[in-house]
């Protein structure tokens, strides 16, 4: 064999030795838990939800799931642990929509019974598209799949050998990582009424209000896309929940002429769900005291973690919750609060910061 063809051989070899090498790594200590849930001695290190999600819901160990938009990130497990008695991780979406909700829960049922699933509804979700917006929105699709022949992507990226695998070593040696704290932003975020005032952008004019089933045909692929799952699993207890926006939502709400579409939106859903054995329904969006006060919130509806557990120990008691007789009337409660706030709280709050 010439000097030249040896070479080659060898670069060949020694190329191939590399990727099986880096491929091993990746699939042994597997940031993204893709392969399996964390090796004895390793913490589950959760900060990228869109490629750690999936991977957690397949691989881990769990009874039960947190669900929801960006809102939900900042709970802890733990507490839904130990006040419900159960195992819990997260099933997040940013945006939230019912579709995509949906796609992950289908995903835990695959392998997971569930005693309980903590389910935040947003307003929007009730509008969106029936549609999943993973692809459109430039997901890694190869991890969501169950083909790992093309998870190249994923097992031959320097950034996850050099970043993610060091990162989640580091987390789970050093300092005190709570697992419970998965996909939490809040950490050295800050909270107050001159963030939030500042980053919401108040429609000059007020808007006709729109009827109220001016997202008919979206409303009802919604609702049926969520009581399908309930019909699905009845031994699962679905506590769903509305959390408490700031009250600059509302006044958004209503200046964009949409608030009582929202409103119509959420009593027809609440209808439907109530009929349901397994499911609960907690109302906090009427929470005065906490969407009044602007120093909890960071924009239009991102809370601080505070929040996070005043709504966990709301439902943890069981309090708020909404029933056949008392639901109309709660909705239509917030209706004429937020009524209030757009003729006297908000300028209440723009006047004190002297806006």
């Amino acid at each position: 064999m010439n000097p030249e063809a040896k070479f080659l051989k060898s670069f060949c070899i020694r190329t191939i030795i590399l990727l099986v090498a880096v491929i091993s790594l990746v699939v042994v200590f597997d940031p993204f838990y893709q392969y399996h849930k964390p090796l004895p001695g390793l913490k589950a290190v959760l900060t990228d939800k869109e490629y750690q999600c999936v991977g957690t819901l397949r691989n881990f160990d769990y009874n039960a799931l947190i669900v929801g938009s960006s809102v939900c990130e900042n709970y802890n497990n733990g507490w839904f642990d130990e006040g419900f008695d159960c195992q819990t991780i997260k099933a997040i979406r940013s945006y939230g929509a019912t579709a995509d909700l949906k796609v992950l829960l289908d995903i835990a049922y695959e392998e997971h019974e569930l005693d309980y699933v903590f389910y935040n509804i947003d307003p929007s979700s009730l509008s969106a598209s029936d549609v999943p917006t993973y692809v459109s929105t430039g997901c890694p699709m190869y991890l969501y799949d169950k083909n790992h022949l093309n998870d190249y992507p994923y097992t031959l990226n320097k950034d996850v050998l050099m970043e993610k695998l060091p990162y989640m070593l580091a987390f789970s040696f050093i300092g005190d990582y709570d697992e419970g704290d998965s996909y939490n932003w809040a950490q050295w975020k800050y909270f107050g009424a001159d963030l939030a005032l500042g980053m919401y952008t108040r429609m000059p004019s007020i808007a006709d209000m729109k009827s109220e089933n001016a997202n008919k045909e979206a409303l009802e692929k919604n609702i049926a896309l969520l009581t399908s799952l309930v019909e699905e699993h009845p031994d699962t207890t679905f506590k769903f929940f509305f959390s408490p926006y700031s009250m600059l939502w509302w006044d958004n709400a209503y200046r964009t002429g949409e608030r009582d579409a929202v409103i119509y939106n959420e009593k027809q859903a609440v209808k439907a769900l109530l009929s349901y054995d397994n499911v609960e329904i907690y109302y906090y969006q009427d929470a005065r005291e906490i969407i009044t006060n602007l120093d909890n919130y960071m924009d239009m509806i991102h809370f601080s973690k505070d929040i996070n557990y005043w709504v966990y120990d709301k439902l943890s008691k069981g309090e708020e919750r909404l029933t056949p007789d008392n639901f109309e009337n709660r909705l239509e409660g917030m209706r004429t609060l937020s009524q209030e706030i757009v003729e006297t709280e908000i300028q209440k709050s723009f006047s004190s910061t002297g806006q």
